[in-house]
């Protein structure tokens, strides 16, 4: 991936910040324990011009509810955080773009159970196009299921995003690129299957879909939530319930879905070959009505989106 493309300002604190003047000393505790709370957020131009963020509200709600579980006040209220990320969106002039909100532990004292580190909060805003490329998104990718387990709710907080949690997540997704693949799958710690590094998972089968249920060991995915209105919309039935390894083999089609992946066809798991080898009907008709809705001209679901 490209080294990010310089923008004018970050927000920090309340205040818009030249590009880099936006920094953290050395020292801050989140750098060294991962004690923060982040999101992934995208702003998009529609067919008529106009620009959006898509689900701002959930994304900031997610925001403070894992700030909560971090034991972070956050000094700012929803309201304020969601006008923060039009302001940046504003003052970098900015059609369409991925927004990074981070709440996290800046420089204090560095003992584990500190609470003397001031709670920071930050929101960045820069081009960031296809997760998993251009190419993945039309013809699918090749995924590994990973040797590192997504930990279960006595190790990890698995509904917060949550900075530190996500080492396994990196480790996964690094061997997974040294191996020839372009994501790894995880599974929990029984073997079933939990959901991507960044991304949750799908699977069709005889016309079904099924994703794990939100008591797995996954994030609640607003993207995932999507997708479910949008598919039972059209009629399509979506069961949540556990995924075996082996059933990922035998699937008519296999997808992904977060905001930086959107909705990505997979079309080899484990040197597998996934139904035919590339983005199945159903994923293709799903992928219409999801940028249909962010892209196009899709009014019915303008609830979703909050117009800069």
């Amino acid at each position: 991936m490209a080294l990010l493309k310089k923008v004018d300002t970050i927000w920090l604190d309340g205040q818009l910040l030249p590009w880099d003047s936006a920094t953290e000393h050395v020292l801050a505790h989140t750098m060294h324990y991962g004690v923060g709370a982040f999101e992934g957020i995208r702003a998009y131009q529609r067919a008529d011009g106009k620009t959006h963020i898509f689900r701002l509200r959930e994304h900031i709600e997610r925001l403070l509810d894992s700030s909560v579980i971090c034991t972070m006040e956050v000094p700012y209220t929803r309201e304020q955080l969601m006008a923060a990320c039009i302001e940046v969106i504003k003052s970098n002039k900015m059609t369409s773009a991925y927004l990074r909100p981070l709440v996290y532990l800046g420089y204090g004292a560095m003992g584990l159970g500190s609470f003397e580190p001031p709670v920071r909060t930050m929101i960045a805003c820069y081009d960031w196009g296809s997760y998993l490329g251009d190419e993945g998104l039309k013809k699918g990718i090749k995924c590994m299921v990973s040797g590192f387990s997504r930990a279960n709710s006595n190790s990890v907080m698995n509904k917060g995003k949550i900075c530190g949690q996500y080492v396994s997540s990196v480790l996964a997704k690094r061997m997974a690129v040294k191996s020839g693949f372009e994501e790894a799958l995880m599974c929990d710690p029984q073997g079933m299957v939990a959901e991507g590094t960044g991304e949750n998972i799908f699977i069709v089968k005889a016309g079904v879909v099924r994703t794990p249920p939100l008591s797995a060991a996954i994030l609640n995915g607003i993207t995932r939530d999507t997708t479910i209105q949008l598919l039972r919309e059209q009629g399509v039935e979506v069961r949540e319930d556990m995924i075996a390894r082996d059933e990922l083999y035998v699937a008519d089609e296999v997808f992904l879905t977060g905001t930086a992946a959107e909705i990505t066809p997979v079309r080899e798991i484990d040197h597998r070959r996934i139904g035919r080898g590339e983005a199945g009907p159903l994923t293709r008709r799903l992928q219409e009505s999801f940028f249909s809705v962010v892209k196009g001209n899709d009014a019915k679901h303008d609830h979703w989106l909050t117009f800069v």
